[in-house]
């Protein structure tokens, strides 16, 4: 197997990039070799970037999620196109994602740039499926990118048509209509996917079903996802102290509740108008917001003395 191509910075830091899917082995050992940032390493390295476009401090930030991006990759292979050129396309939202990241949020850049990453994968297989008008609104967008999932979920593995009432449960889920399902999943089915079997290199050593990713999240999403949560929890509840009763309530009732109440209910329940409760919700959402940002600025600034 050949090595990797490798670039190299002024100070000896080198970058592993993709030789094709020969060198796809390699690339996925190398990137396992850069640390997981903790937050504060994370942080700092960020502000760095967004104060002085220090290139090493990106840098930093980018190796540190290219498992990260690999992972997501190993998700979208069942589109018929080489792993390497998603992870590829994948780097790129990448680092578009280290490029927009903002650390004063206080919230981890796996969060943020994840959906970077899978914007950039998704434009690619869109771009590069042979499919008649894939692509051209957002229903449809979303229907190629889910229908395989449903059919998994209903147990429709098969290459024919799909059953009436599976063709009409996706489209009432999905929000397009029956024929455009119906059409979709012929034209997927002619793309087909790629066999798992398929070896990875010439010499046939190795295939695609020995790299199946653990379903299990890394555990730098699990450290993401987990820091994120306890994050947002606890500056919700500081925040809403800064909010009235009334407007805490009306805030919790339309945005903060698992089946939220109308505007016309809480309007009948205060006894004023739609219009009136829409305007309250508005500006508890807009003081919400600003006191979390203050008080995570605070909580940053407090953390560096």
């Amino acid at each position: 197997m050949s090595e990797p191509e490798r670039k190299s910075n002024s100070n000896g830091t080198t970058m592993p990039t993709l030789g094709g899917e020969q060198g796809l082995n390699r690339y996925l050992a190398e990137i396992k070799k850069f640390p997981v940032l903790t937050a504060e390493q994370e942080y700092m390295l960020a502000k760095r970037f967004s104060e002085h476009q220090d290139p090493e401090a990106a840098k930093q930030l980018v190796t540190s999620h290219l498992r990260l991006v690999a992972k997501i990759a190993m998700g979208y292979r069942g589109y018929g196109l080489p792993v390497s050129e998603l992870i590829a396309e994948g780097n790129i939202g990448l680092m578009q994602g280290v490029k927009k990241f903002e650390p004063d949020r206080g919230f981890r850049l796996a969060t943020y740039a994840m959906w970077w990453i899978k914007a950039s994968m998704q434009e690619f297989i869109l771009r590069s499926w042979s499919l008649v008008k894939i692509g051209t609104t957002a229903a449809q967008k979303k229907l190629f990118f889910n229908l395989r999932r449903m059919k998994n979920n209903m147990q429709a593995f098969e290459d024919g048509d799909l059953r009436p009432e599976d063709v009409a449960k996706i489209s009432t889920d999905l929000g397009v209509s029956e024929s455009e399902v119906i059409e979709m999943n012929r034209r997927m089915a002619m793309g087909g996917d790629t066999s798992l079997n398929v070896s990875m290199r010439e010499d046939g050593d190795g295939q695609w079903q020995d790299w199946l990713v653990d379903s299990e999240p890394l555990q730098d999403e699990r450290v993401a996802e987990a820091q994120e949560t306890d994050v947002r929890h606890h500056l919700l509840m500081e925040a809403m102290d800064s909010l009235n009763e009334r407007e805490k309530h009306i805030l919790t009732e339309r945005r903060l509740i698992d089946e939220p109440k109308t505007l016309e209910e809480l309007s009948q329940e205060y006894n004023v108008s739609r219009e009136r409760v829409r305007q309250i919700e508005v500006r508890a959402f807009e003081k919400l917001q600003k006191a979390m940002l203050r008080i995570a600025n605070d909580k940053r600034l407090l953390a560096t003395i």
